[in-house]
């Protein structure tokens, strides 16, 4: 397997899973527009089959796989959305699907993966390894492993939500997109940079996750401690090998946000907007409301990762007060 992705690969990938995907909808808000400055355009990937982003890549990723590796199964790591798709996608080629979550995921994101026919083995992230976990598993049961961002065919899947992007809205000067272990802001900067080499690209992390904006400051893969960042899905601890060099290469910057900002986030996109985002996903919105990037030029695109908020969160996000 080439460890290359390039514009060509996101374009094959799309290819790939065009008939399979949701092409879900860009939406634009006046309110938000107003408030912020900018010219917004939503890439609402919380429509996404499995709820989220995640889906393009697993897919992606196990319908290459040989004959014989389809028949000895498929084994991923996640917190709960790439879990969820990789059940998905397995269950559409008929593979069956293991996923190693922490024991703290959201139920929601358990219960979908279970729902999916995919088996879960849970481990404890502030004690165990969740890669050395589900290597030993693959090494034991000779099944694929399916990576959360390290893989170039995840890394090409991901690109696809924004290739849709660019391909429906014109001249976007920005791009913003959540970072967890980088997958989706790599994909997207290779399309955006396929597409047009002067797009600007910008990524959100919550403040005490934090690891790639730390990495990018000091030229070289940092570890942080395990956070409990509200943004569940953007609790990586080090960036990826293959996701960070395409980072340094391609990505202007990175901004934090709060968990307080994030909630709020939330609580706007309800409210206002009325669509639903996972705190992972409402990192950007924070950002943007929060006025946290240096950008002079108005159309920007925006990734919504995902939609897989635990529904007691939503009712405790949806009773604060808010500002807007």
């Amino acid at each position: 397997m080439s460890l290359k992705v390039d514009y060509s690969s996101v374009r094959q990938a799309l290819e790939r899973i065009d008939r399979v995907v949701h092409h879900t909808p860009v939406m634009t808000s006046k309110t938000l527009n107003n408030i912020t400055g900018y010219e917004i355009f939503l890439k609402c990937e919380n429509f996404q089959r499995g709820g989220a982003f995640k889906f393009r890549g697993a897919y992606n990723t196990i319908c290459q796989l040989t004959k014989e590796e389809k028949e000895k199964g498929v084994i991923a790591f996640s917190s709960g959305n790439h879990a969820q798709a990789v059940a998905l996608a397995s269950k559409l080629l008929g593979v069956h699907a293991v996923n190693c979550m922490p024991s703290d995921s959201p139920s929601i994101k358990k219960e979908a993966a279970k729902g999916y026919g995919g088996e879960s083995i849970f481990y404890d992230r502030f004690r165990e390894n969740r890669e050395e976990i589900a290597s030993r598993f693959s090494e034991e049961k000779g099944m694929s492993l399916i990576p959360p961002y390290d893989d170039p065919r995840v890394i090409a899947g991901a690109g696809t939500a924004a290739l849709e992007l660019l391909q429906e809205v014109e001249s976007l000067d920005t791009i913003v997109v959540p970072i967890g272990g980088g997958g989706l802001i790599s994909g997207t900067s290779i399309a955006a940079h396929g597409f047009n080499s002067k797009t600007r690209i910008f990524g959100v992390e919550p403040e005490s996750a934090n690891d790639t904006l730390i990495s990018l400051r000091k030229r070289n893969r940092i570890s942080i401690d395990p956070s409990n960042t509200i943004a569940d899905g953007l609790r990586a601890t080090t960036p990826g090998t293959l996701t960070f060099p395409i980072i340094q290469e391609h990505v202007e910057d990175i901004v934090t946000v709060t968990d307080d900002e994030i909630m709020r986030a939330i609580y706007f996109a309800v409210t206002r907007l009325k669509i639903i985002m996972e705190p992972s996903a409402a990192v950007t919105l924070a950002a943007l409301l929060a006025n946290r990037f240096p950008i002079q030029k108005k159309r920007i695109g925006v990734i919504v990762s995902g939609g897989n908020i635990d529904p007691l969160l939503l009712a405790e996000v949806c009773q604060l007060n808010s500002e807007f």
